[in-house]
């Protein structure tokens, strides 16, 4: 769950009649814009046996560790509370959880309350003795699924053919997300040009994958590398154009659904079908809204648009690694000015998603973009309500990583 999601509008279901209404309700939910104010962080870890790293996980110890806050995938009829703060958990196929913290528009609470969760996360763990994965992907184990429900049955039944990086993504990858909103439909285009375009330099910066189950290990972020190659039509990055609201709509209906969600078991859909196809009648009812916002959740590129930008191209770090990537993203996006020095400053190093993912800042053309984006954002962090202390010590971090 996603921590901007429970500030959407919640239409009542709708059956599509034409590609036409389809298409229109994608922009609409997943292109809003106003006034930006809000910040939200997604943390996701992968889970170790704290005597023996390369041990596989067992749902059993982790459904005890989490115990009230499990959610229904590792135990059905589990309340799923969530931590104190509010922040609900999830748990992904292979073990990897998750926490998303609900937004805020501070910085300096944001950071306090995520904090708090890692801590209350990591409590509950040591008890079973787990601990959390400190990189990006699992760099002890091979990919092995531990949930077996319906969603991740077809998901798999979708990627393999395709090849190995699929259930890599699904069960070994574990990243760090910052939602940051829209912003006023003037500044729209601006912002979703600049967050891909800083792309290839964030994830050159904060690469923390350098393997994964003992392989990919001569990749900056082995991450990136499984979901560059787990189905391109729904993982790589979005089109940055003139109306990326209605480019994404279109994108979206022309991809295949992966998962048919139905009383039964069973998920798989029972051939190749877009949802676009869908919506002209080819299967046994017409599609619903309900059915087009699942499909969404099975859209994966390194930005995705869902009210807000989630930006997804951040390898997890190290413990205490997020704080800096997040207040950069903040201060890049604090105002417009910054935003048009964001597209200046990363010009030469646009679109270099897989230079960025195998050789991260050892690419001269990323690095040099790198220090005009850590420089600018640097400046504009005095624009959040970070202390001066707090500013201080992410400049040394951000500045120290590109020495």
């Amino acid at each position: 769950m996603s921590p901007l999601t429970a500030l959407r509008d919640q239409p009542a279901p709708v059956v599509f009649r034409d590609r036409a209404e389809a298409e229109a309700y994608v922009a609409s939910v997943c292109f809003k814009h106003g006034p930006p104010r809000l910040f939200g962080v997604e943390l996701e870890w992968t889970v170790h046996h704290a005597e023996d790293p390369c041990r596989p996980l067992d749902a059993r110890r982790m459904a005890a560790a989490l115990g009230v806050h499990a959610p229904p995938t590792l135990v059905p009829d589990s309340p799923q509370r969530p931590l104190p703060s509010g922040t609900p958990l999830t748990v992904e196929p292979g073990g990897q959880i998750e926490i998303s913290t609900p937004p805020r528009a501070s910085l300096s609470e944001l950071f306090k309350t995520v904090a708090e969760d890692i801590t209350q996360l990591t409590e509950l763990l040591a008890e079973q003795g787990l601990v959390l994965g400190d990189r990006g992907a699992d760099p002890h184990r091979p990919p092995l699924r531990m949930l077996q429900v319906p969603r991740y049955d077809a998901m798999q039944h979708a990627f393999d053919p395709i090849g190995p990086d699929g259930l890599t993504m699904m069960c070994s990858t574990a990243g760090l997300q910052v939602c940051i909103d829209f912003g006023p439909r003037s500044e729209l285009k601006a912002r979703w040009a600049a967050v891909h375009a800083l792309g290839p330099v964030l994830l050159a910066m904060f690469a923390n994958s350098p393997g994964v189950g003992g392989r990919r290990q001569d990749w900056a972020s082995a991450r990136m590398r499984a979901l560059y190659g787990t189905d391109p039509v729904r993982t790589r990055a979005s089109a940055v154009c003139d109306d990326p609201a209605q480019a994404y709509a279109r994108r979206v209906l022309d991809t295949p659904v992966i998962v048919l969600r139905r009383p039964s078991p069973n998920w798989i859909p029972p051939h190749r079908v877009t949802f676009a196809e869908w919506v002209g009648g080819v299967l046994d009812r017409q599609p619903t809204s309900d059915d087009l916002e699942y499909h969404l959740s099975t859209m994966f590129p390194p930005v995705r648009p869902r009210g807000y930008m989630e930006v997804r191209y951040l390898d997890t770090p190290r413990p205490g690694g997020w704080i800096a990537p997040t207040a950069l993203m903040a201060a890049l996006f604090s105002h417009p000015s910054v935003v048009d020095g964001v597209l200046a400053a990363t010009e030469a190093a646009k679109g270099r998603w897989l230079h960025a993912a195998r050789y991260g800042l050892a690419d001269r053309r990323i690095a040099d973009a790198a220090r005009k984006v850590v420089e600018l954002g640097c400046e504009a962090m005095s624009r959040t309500d970070l202390s001066a202390g707090q500013v201080s010590a992410i400049a040394d971090e951000l500045q120290g990583g590109l020495a």
